[in-house]
């Protein structure tokens, strides 16, 4: 009985938490070229990987997809394997927000003209090899690191 009464008050715990963020879903990829490079986008003054907003009823998978091409002009584009998930916390217009980005490993080309999402904020576009990995997580967020990490591990 004590594990039920846990769970409720866990379950409480989060929807209260909750309650105070508006809930975003999003999606993105690692996309590694036929190199082996990982494509990293510079936004914000941060290196990032291509991501953003699910539409309503939109796939998480499509939604990865559609955000890479937007991103970062890539065309030729597959999904390999579901990744892992992060969250974090931010304020836009007064409200905070608690998002959830679903990541995907991907296969591109860089054969593809890399075209950045400037009314995005996004400044750059390229591909970059496992050796400058260490300086990418330097200068990202932590919460994607995790996700170099991970795309360290799965990526051929």
């Amino acid at each position: 009985m004590e594990g039920i009464a846990r769970e409720i008050e866990e379950g409480d715990a989060w929807e209260a938490f909750r309650a105070d963020y508006k809930f975003v879903v999003a999606a993105g990829g690692a996309v590694t070229d036929e190199h082996g490079r990982l494509l990293v986008i510079k936004r914000l003054g941060k290196w990032d990987l291509p991501k953003g907003k699910v539409d309503k009823g939109e796939a998480i998978e499509d939604a990865a997809m559609r955000e890479v091409r937007e991103e970062c002009g890539l065309r030729r584009l597959r999904i390999e394997a579901p990744m892992i998930s992060t969250w974090h916390t931010y304020e836009r217009k007064g409200k905070q927000h608690l998002k959830r980005t679903d990541w995907f490993l991907m296969r591109g080309s860089s054969k593809d003209v890399l075209v950045p999402q400037f009314d995005e904020d996004i400044v750059d576009v390229k591909w970059v090899d496992r050796e400058v990995l260490d300086d990418i997580k330097a200068e990202t967020y932590p919460s994607l690191v995790p996700v170099l990490e991970s795309w360290e591990r799965l990526a051929t």
